[in-house]
């Protein structure tokens, strides 16, 4: 199962993009022997609109623009669900096994998701209630999308 982060906004080169880096090649080295590869990182422009609806609305239609047709949409919001290592992991498992070609995960800028999307997607993820800068948001979720693929490998990685 291919695994995308779909994000609004660029990272520039420095230690964020040296850490996502890290973590999507650990995550794809370990990943191909359970099918949960590749992991690939897909950035699209922030808004110029003018008001913070309209952005929202406009990068929505930039990170659909990303996604494969029929992926899977997790949507990462504050107000979403929070999972544990484990239980993401048993999700990932769960998509794959169901025989889902990419699971998307979707990212967005500084105003947050369009509403729509949130409704749309098969589920909202949640990383706290704190707000995080999205570029912060990209390197913990990679970093929980290897930590996932390590549970399900055995891996002594994850200590619970």
């Amino acid at each position: 199962m291919r695994l995308l982060i779909a994000a609004v906004g660029r990272l520039k080169a420095g230690p964020e993009r040296e850490l996502l880096d890290r973590y999507a090649e650990r995550a794809n080295a370990t990943g191909r022997n359970l099918s949960l590869a590749p992991l690939e990182v897909s950035e699209v422009p922030e808004s110029q609109e003018r008001r913070s609806a309209d952005r929202m609305a406009d990068e929505a239609r930039k990170l659909e623009a990303a996604l494969p047709k029929g992926a899977k949409r997790i949507v990462l919001d504050s107000g979403g669900k929070a999972l544990g290592s484990e239980d993401f992991a048993n999700r990932l498992a769960a998509l794959r096994d169901q025989g889902t070609q990419t699971t998307a995960f979707l990212i967005g800028g500084a105003d947050g998701l369009d509403p729509r999307l949130k409704a749309e997607a098969d589920l909202v993820l949640s990383y706290g209630a704190a707000t995080f800068p999205h570029q912060i948001v990209r390197i913990l979720l990679a970093e929980q999308i290897y930590r996932a693929i390590t549970i399900l490998s055995g891996h002594p990685y994850h200590r619970a």
